[in-house]
């Protein structure tokens, strides 16, 4: 029996440029009556705003989740297929049946469901469930990388989260590659 559904789920992904650390994806549904004001691309919004919007969204949201792809089935599957597995994985998270997804960017994972998904270029900027997941997805990761910066204090992931910044990679150069860097993606900043 397939149950219709008239919710709709924004999906979107933080994590596809570091050099280290997971993929993330989050799904959210918004209820209605949500405060759509502080909303916005997650890029946009300072750290501070960005982790007030996401404590609101997890507290009011009628669903949301969030899937991660590591960095070793990154090197495994490349980074566009991770990413859409990640997607994938936030969507199963979701406890209730979706009637239309909307996903950011060009491309839609495969969610094996009978709801209608939509890829929306630049969706994180233009709409509210995709933002809600945008800010979902790259607060979790974000927080994910500091506390993996307490175990594996070399690489000073609290500062750059994984991102190829010239300091990160002079810590590369330096220190080699930790249990969370992708092996497959190229280090910048040639010394």
């Amino acid at each position: 029996m397939i149950i219709k559904s008239n919710l709709t789920a924004g999906i979107d992904e933080a994590g596809r440029g570091p050099l280290a650390g997971p993929v993330t994806a989050a799904a959210v549904i918004l209820p209605d009556d949500f405060d759509f004001s502080i909303l916005d691309d997650s890029k946009k919004l300072s750290e501070t705003k960005r982790l007030s919007a996401a404590a609101v969204i997890r507290e009011k949201a009628i669903s949301s989740s969030v899937g991660w792809v590591w960095a070793s089935e990154i090197d495994e599957i490349n980074i566009h297929n991770a990413s859409l597995l990640a997607m994938s994985r936030a969507a199963e998270g979701l406890n209730m049946p979706v009637g239309l997804y909307l996903v950011d960017g060009k491309f839609t994972p495969d969610l094996g469901t009978e709801a209608e998904v939509r890829a929306i270029i630049r969706g994180d900027a233009s709409e509210y469930p995709i933002m809600a997941a945008s800010i979902l997805a790259k607060t979790a990761r974000d927080l994910w990388m500091i506390r993996y910066s307490w175990i594996d204090t070399l690489w000073e992931f609290e500062k750059h989260k994984g991102y190829p910044t010239r300091r990160h990679a002079e810590l590369i150069r330096k220190h080699g590659y930790s249990a969370i860097h992708r092996r497959s993606f190229n280090v910048p900043y040639s010394s």
